[in-house]
């Protein structure tokens, strides 16, 4: 006799999934080390002495080197991924309101959320829904240090393809 076994896959939600107002704690946190920070901004070709020359930094405002805002960002939605959008994006419309309210630091861990900001299914795209996603990363102080307002285009359960 063979028994049935569930088969649970990890996924995004579906257009119809996605409920105004509701919130999503991502885990786990990330830790930013120096390493993540250079290799991001040497990889991008940003020369920024602020996230690559540690003595020029130390005179600075904040007294030593700034991660990347970019990494910051791409980080903070990428967070996201697993519990939002894994297999189920068809493309990232945009970005506004993009904002970092306070630097975050070698050793610095970012924990991220999102909050459904809105969901309407697309004018010109039949099966397929726009959400638009606020996104806020907190230091391990709680302290906010970026946020930002994404739109995205996902599928509807039964129009996407198998």
């Amino acid at each position: 006799m063979t028994e049935e076994r569930k088969v649970v896959r990890q996924r995004g939600l579906w257009f119809e999934e996605f409920e105004v107002g509701t919130v999503y704690e991502h885990a786990p946190g990330r830790t930013v080390t120096e390493a993540d920070n250079v290799l991001f901004t040497t990889l991008t070709m940003n020369t920024q002495s602020l996230h690559l020359d540690a003595a020029w930094s130390e005179r600075q405002p904040f007294g030593r080197r700034l991660v990347n805002s970019m990494f910051t960002l791409s980080t903070l939605v990428g967070a996201s991924v697993a519990q939002l959008t894994q297999g189920t994006i068809v493309a990232n419309l945009g970005f506004e309101e993009i904002a970092f309210p306070h630097p975050l630091f070698h050793g610095d861990t970012l924990y991220s959320s999102s909050e459904i900001l809105g969901a309407r299914p697309s004018s010109s795209r039949p099966g397929q829904g726009v959400v638009r996603v606020g996104h806020t990363g907190r230091n391990q102080d709680g302290v906010v240090v970026a946020g930002c307002t994404r739109s995205v285009l996902v599928w509807s359960r039964d129009a996407a393809p198998q």
